[in-house]
Parts: structure tokens; C-alpha cells; sequence
């Protein structure tokens, strides 16, 4: 009898379906299994969805959402966690009393607020709970500078804050570390930093890309939350999976009328381009 193969690290994905496959849960299932994950689904939402935008959103009964992730957790032993859109409140509270069962898997949450072009994926209710209920279980949040801000919105707010004052803000709330991606500043390079309790811990420095991206935002969780499973630790997660994630945008593709979608399989069509990222620990942006 031959020996069993090793199962490969498990990740238990939270995210709604994109029918593109650009974004959503089907990115997360592509970006996994591109990193040698085997990746487990708990469907959150059905969006009807091109690559020019979001046409609706509809949730999954909080209930069937639950019944998903804890027969696969009664099975299953996953070695992280990840998060992206979840479509209601009663899906948020579903998920925060799944993962309170499991406070020693690491949890990658990606607070996706908005579609490339806008539209509302998480109004101010899903907010409020995902701040109270979410952020004190999240090991890394990875929201974009917009998000960054609206999730770390104060009364007190004079003006548009920083990353960094947001960043420090998300960790007061409870998140261990935040990285805050750069793609929507208007910054001729595109920053991302890696904030833990003592403040900055990386800033990388990578070229933009021209275009826009379906998906980059999935594909980076996804990729860190590969990474940790895979035993690396947050600060080499984080710079391995950017890596990955601007090698997929370099090699991205335009299917339809609207953005680009990564290619999270690059590797197996050919030479990718080589990364432009630039350590900017030292010199910031």
C-alpha cells in the first residue's frame, strides 16, 4: 500500500461569489490552489457581477452560512483563515461566533467595502459590527487606503486622517497587524505599509501598474493568508504575497469591457515579468 500523500495546508475562505472569477471567493480559490493551499468555501453572498461592476448583492441566510463552515470545522483541521465580502450583519455575527471557537488560527480579513467602481458591498451597519466584532479576532486586516479610513472613521476627524493614524486606530481596535495597500492613492508609485503594535514594521515601494485591477485586493488576502498557512510568518507573508499578487496584475488580462483581472496561474503560461518592489523602510514614501 503506498503512504498517503500529505494534505497540503487548509484555508477556510468567508467571501461571496463573483461570477468573473476575478474577484470574490472564486479569486481566493485561484489564489490558494496557486500556492499549493487546498482551499475550503463558505459561501457569504451571490453577486450578479461583470468586470465593469456590481449589479446586486444577495446574502446568504446567516444560518446556512453557519452550517457550511461548521461541517467542514467538525471534519477539518485549517491552518488560517480568510475574509472578504460577507453581505449582511447577521452573516458578520455568524462568522465572529465561528472564529471565537478557534481563537489560535490565524484570521486574514480583507474589509471589502466596494466594488472597483464603487458600489456599496458593506453599508454602515456591516461596518459597525465588523469594527466590534471582527477586528478584536483579526491577526491582519488588509484594507485599502479608503477603507483603511472609513473603517477607522472618528467623531473626531478634522479633515481626511492619515494611513498611519488610521492604522494605529485598527489596531486600538483590536487587529494585531494592518497593512494598508496604496493601489486608490494618487502616488506615482503605489506604497504599501505593514503597521503591528509598535508601529511601522515594513514599507514596500512597487511600480504601478497601468490600468485597473478586478481582484487585486482578493488575491493579496488570499496570497497572505496562503503564506501563514503555509508557516511563514506575518512580516515574510506579507512580502512574499505581494510579490505574487503584482506578478498576477503584470500578467493580468482584459476578458471583457471593463478591468483587468489578475492572473493568478501565471506561472504555468510562460516567463512572468520580474517584480518592481523596492524596500521603503528606510525612506518611506
Amino acid at each position: 500500500m503506498n503512504a498517503r500523500t500529505p494534505t497540503p495546508p487548509l484555508v477556510l475562505v468567508f467571501a461571496a461569489s463573483d461570477p468573473t472569477a476575478g474577484a470574490g471567493i472564486q479569486a481566493d480559490l485561484l489564489t490558494l490552489a496557486s500556492l499549493g493551499c487546498h482551499p475550503l468555501t463558505a459561501l457569504t453572498a451571490v453577486t450578479v457581477q461583470d468586470t465593469v461592476g456590481v449589479d446586486s448583492v444577495h446574502p446568504v441566510a446567516a444560518d446556512l452560512l453557519e452550517s457550511q463552515a461548521r461541517v467542514l470545522l467538525e471534519d477539518m483541521q485549517v491552518a488560517a483563515f480568510k475574509i472578504g465580502v460577507l453581505g449582511s450583519v447577521e452573516n458578520v455575527v455568524a462568522v465572529a461566533e465561528i472564529l471565537s471557537d478557534y481563537p489560535d488560527v490565524p484570521l486574514i480579513f480583507d474589509p471589502v467595502l466596494a466594488s472597483g467602481r464603487g458600489d456599496e458591498l458593506s453599508g454602515e451597519e456591516i461596518i459597525s459590527a465588523m469594527r466590534e466584532m471582527l477586528l478584536p479576532q483579526t491577526t491582519l486586516l488588509t484594507p485599502n487606503a479608503p477603507e483603511a479610513r472609513r473603517l477607522a472613521e472618528s467623531d473626531e476627524d478634522d479633515g481626511e486622517p492619515s494611513v498611519d493614524v488610521c492604522a494605529r486606530r485598527l489596531i486600538d481596535m483590536g487587529a494585531q497587524y494592518v497593512l494598508i495597500t496604496g493601489t486608490h492613492e494618487n502616488t506615482p508609485q503605489v506604497f504599501n505599509t505593514l503597521y503591528g503594535p509598535e508601529g511601522v514594521i515594513r514599507r514596500d515601494r512597487w511600480e504601478r501598474l497601468p490600468g485597473s485591477y478586478h481582484g487585486s485586493g482578493c488575491t493579496l488576502a488570499s496570497a497572505i493568508a496562503g503564506c501563514i498557512a503555509g508557516g511563514a510568518s506575518i512580516e515574510d507573508a506579507v512580502r512574499d504575497a505581494q510579490d505574487y499578487t503584482w506578478q498576477t496584475l503584470a500578467n493580468g488580462f482584459r476578458p471583457g469591457m471593463g478591468q483587468f483581472i489578475p492572473d493568478r496561474f501565471f506561472w504555468a503560461r510562460g516567463e512572468g515579468d520580474e517584480p518592481a518592489a523596492t524596500d521603503a523602510k528606510a525612506d518611506g514614501p
